[in-house]
């Protein structure tokens, strides 16, 4: 019986830990925005890249 104490124990442990993780934005308005801008040129970088990407390789298919 006294592995279920121990189990217990664990568990709220373990949930408070989570809880702590869980915690919402920790970042202001002004860094939010720039991280947010940060991420949005990361994808327009990646997006262009990969319209390229197509446009070359319909091109080599064309000439084929």
């Amino acid at each position: 019986m006294a592995r279920g104490n121990q189990r217990d124990k664990a568990r709220e442990k373990n949930q408070k830990e989570l809880a702590a993780k869980k915690g919402g934005n920790q970042m202001s308005g002004n860094e939010y925005q720039r991280e947010k801008e940060r991420v949005a040129a990361i994808m327009q970088q990646k997006q262009a890249a990969a319209a390229e990407k197509k446009a070359a390789e319909a091109a080599a298919g064309a000439k084929k």
